[in-house]
């Protein structure tokens, strides 16, 4: 069994790696770059792949330098304030290279257009408290905020404006990016953050508030990537230079975001006219090609992760019943693991594992013990003493009395923690879609960023049925491996 969970293991993480991976962030401008890439890039003749909607800046950063991704967008405001903010860079951007070539890393000239951070309203009710600008909207404290997580934690963000602009709100919530928009249009928020060159600014009829005391940076949009990269590749980037300005990345975005048309034959539409690429085409599966995919993905993550939590639980849980003070410690370990949320867990293993499908595995697998350990542990503590001191008269030795008596007689309880584990597992396997695990997460994601309620549900559908076949699954197995004796209800 062993074997088989490190040969499984080795194809997760050690699958042959193309020549070139892009990297992008969980927004559509990002996306749509990164497909700009993936094409130029394969144009050269060189196999590239792209790894789309990772998650934040961090995510990004530390794969790269990880060397799991060799390129991705970035913006040279990003850079300054935020990754490299503890470096003070002073002067433009050869300072800024400079930087990065400490690192391994390198910058391409800038794209042509500028996507920087702003606050924006609904227009009729900045029109209506006549705000127009951050420092009127400092003067109206009771007004309530909400950010994207990223916008609030980053120093360059909300913790400057907050400082610079003197902000006394009292409520201030962090939301997704694309559920702030809603939020804003429904009232339940006042003001949220931004980008320029969002297209939802003219479609949701927002005022975008004037920085009057000059708190963001320039964010002009560059690509970064490591100083490994293949020349031909880099030569592939630097076509991109100059050529998008701010009229036309609004354009795209709004192509994708508005007119829900795919992110990569925005890419290839824009390249082959402006630049003379023939692209290849994007491939387009269907729904049920797209929902078989994914659910052999989903099945991988799940089913690794609880076999290695089947491996490692299980005589943790007889250790737990076996020796009651080491089982306290042991159940409170696995309890503790248990509280790390998901995508803090996640961040801290890029790392180690980089990205993919090895550490959502990892992450699953830790989270798969708890239940597995307590349900063993308090099976085996259930059973009557007089069983076990009937199976030590019969001369049974005590690997023969666990085997043959007392893991059947807490077969009920320990089956129980796994189809617990499996379960949960379904749903986190969900979360491995930020850092390209795929599964049925990565719809969910695309449906959240895209506002597409029907690209939601192609996840969250599928997902709830696994996880009904699953418990379906394991009653079938409770029928098998319980003893008939142990599942006959008590009558009455």
């Amino acid at each position: 069994m062993r074997r088989a969970l490190f040969a499984l293991l080795l194809v997760a993480g050690c699958g042959a790696r193309p020549e070139v991976i892009v990297g992008s962030k969980k927004f559509t401008e990002s996306v749509l770059l990164g497909n700009m890439a993936e094409q130029l890039v394969a144009a050269a003749g060189l196999e590239a792949l792209h790894q789309q909607e990772l998650g934040g800046t961090r995510i990004l950063w530390d794969a790269l330098l990880a060397g799991e991704i060799d390129l991705y967008p970035e913006y040279t405001g990003t850079l300054r304030e935020e990754i490299l903010a503890g470096e003070r860079i002073a002067g433009g951007d050869d300072a800024l290279r400079a930087a990065l070539a400490s690192r391994g890393l390198r910058m391409t000239g800038p794209l042509g257009f500028s996507n920087t951070y702003a606050v924006g309203m609904r227009e009729e009710r900045a029109k209506r408290l006549g705000i127009r600008s951050l420092s009127d909207l400092a003067r109206h404290p009771e007004l309530v905020l909400g950010f994207s997580h990223e916008f609030l934690d980053r120093a360059d963000c909300w913790p400057a404006v907050k400082s610079r602009y003197r902000m006394q709100h009292r409520s201030v919530r962090g939301l997704d990016h694309e559920v702030a928009y809603s939020a804003l249009e429904s009232g339940d928020i006042h003001a949220t953050d931004l980008y320029s060159t969002d297209p939802k600014i003219q479609q949701l009829r927002l005022r975008v508030l004037e920085d009057d005391l000059h708190n963001f940076p320039p964010y002009r949009a560059v690509f970064v990537h490591r100083a490994d990269l293949a020349p031909a590749a880099a030569a592939a980037l630097a076509r991109l230079q100059g050529v998008i300005d701010d009229r036309e990345m609004i354009a795209l975005n709004a192509r994708a975001d508005l007119d829900k048309v795919d992110e990569c034959e925005v890419a290839a539409g824009f390249l082959a006219r402006d630049l003379r690429l023939a692209a290849r085409p994007c491939a387009e599966a269907g729904l049920a090609r797209r929902i078989w995919d994914r659910t052999v993905e989903h099945l991988f993550l799940v089913a690794v992760s609880l076999l290695a939590a089947l491996i490692v639980a299980l005589p943790l849980g007889v250790l737990s019943a076996k020796r009651p003070h080491v089982g306290k410690v042991v159940l409170g370990v696995v309890g503790v693991l248990q509280t790390i949320p998901s995508l803090a867990l996640l961040v801290l293993f890029i790392p180690l594992m980089g990205i993919g499908a090895l550490p959502a595995m990892a992450a699953m697998f830790l989270y798969s013990l708890l239940p597995i350990v307590r349900n063993t542990a308090t099976g085996l503590g259930d059973i009557a003493p007089g069983l076990r001191e009937s199976a030590e008269a019969l001369g049974l030795p005590p690997g023969a009395r666990l085997r043959l008596v007392e893991l059947p007689m807490a077969s009920r309880a320990i089956l129980a923690g796994i189809k617990t584990s499996a379960v949960l597992n379904v749903g986190t396997a969900t979360i491995g879609a930020l850092i390209g695990a795929g599964g049925y997460g990565q719809p969910i994601l695309t449906g959240i960023r895209q506002g597409d309620h029907a690209l939601i549900l192609e996840g969250a559908l599928p997902a709830a049925a696994l996880a009904l076949v699953l418990e379906a699954l394991f009653g079938l197995v409770e029928r098998l491996v319980v003893p008939r004796g142990l599942r006959l209800e008590p009558s009455e």
